[in-house]
């Protein structure tokens, strides 16, 4: 495996990517703020699944596909950029309910955690940076004279970052459930919270469409 000398720095660094505000922290508090904790959890899972993809593409040399075919990687960047659009303008258009449609309606909770978690790992799927991230960083970690193959490595160290990644989210999602829960008492404050989540979504698919790397 990684020497002690590279793996102490590679989870200082880790550490510090993971719990730097960023796209999936804006994502999953965006998803809490629209539904509930479940759903924030349930999206953090989605992603954190989702991210997998990544790592197992890093570990099989798949990710260089996307700096070899910089049009492969533009058509997975704006497919991604277009779905999160495409979900800031479904919260936008989802009605608001009452207290008493939230007692009727018990199902709903399951419903959109259910719906969370797919459409997140849809999301992380469809994200190329993501890909880029893992080739760029963890071969400065791999050390190709060990033991182990390199592709383990790769998994390995992949894996450690995604579940770092995925506890910075949990955190996130649990402050903003902390800071939200007080205003969840009318159809009013509920409809707000969807368009504060939808407008979160939708901004950060322009700026993964809009941005040049």
């Amino acid at each position: 495996m990684t020497s002690l000398d590279l793996f102490l720095p590679f989870l200082i660094t880790a550490g510090l990517f993971a719990f730097l505000p960023g796209p999936a922290m804006l994502y999953v508090a965006a998803r809490t703020v629209a539904a509930n904790r479940r759903a924030g959890l349930m999206a953090t899972l989605g992603i954190h699944l989702g991210c997998y993809v990544h790592v197992i593409a890093a570990a099989a040399g798949l990710s260089m596909l996307f700096q070899a075919v910089p049009t492969a990687y533009l058509a997975v960047k704006l497919a991604g950029a277009a779905y999160l659009v495409y979900l800031g303008i479904v919260l936008f258009r989802t009605p608001a309910r009452s207290e008493s449609d939230v007692s009727a309606a018990p199902g709903h909770a399951p419903k959109s955690a259910r719906r969370a978690f797919v459409e997140s790992m849809m999301v992380e799927v469809l994200n190329p940076k993501t890909a880029i991230f893992f080739l760029a960083f963890l071969p400065q970690f791999v050390d190709p004279s060990a033991a182990i193959p390199v592709w383990v490595q790769f998994a390995v160290l992949g894996t450690i970052v995604n579940m770092m990644f995925s506890l910075a989210d949990i955190v996130c999602v649990l402050l903003a459930e902390a800071v939200l829960a007080r205003l969840r008492t009318s159809g009013r404050a509920e409809r707000l919270m969807q368009k504060i989540g939808g407008t979160i979504l939708v901004g950060l698919g322009l700026n993964v469409a809009l941005s040049r790397a």
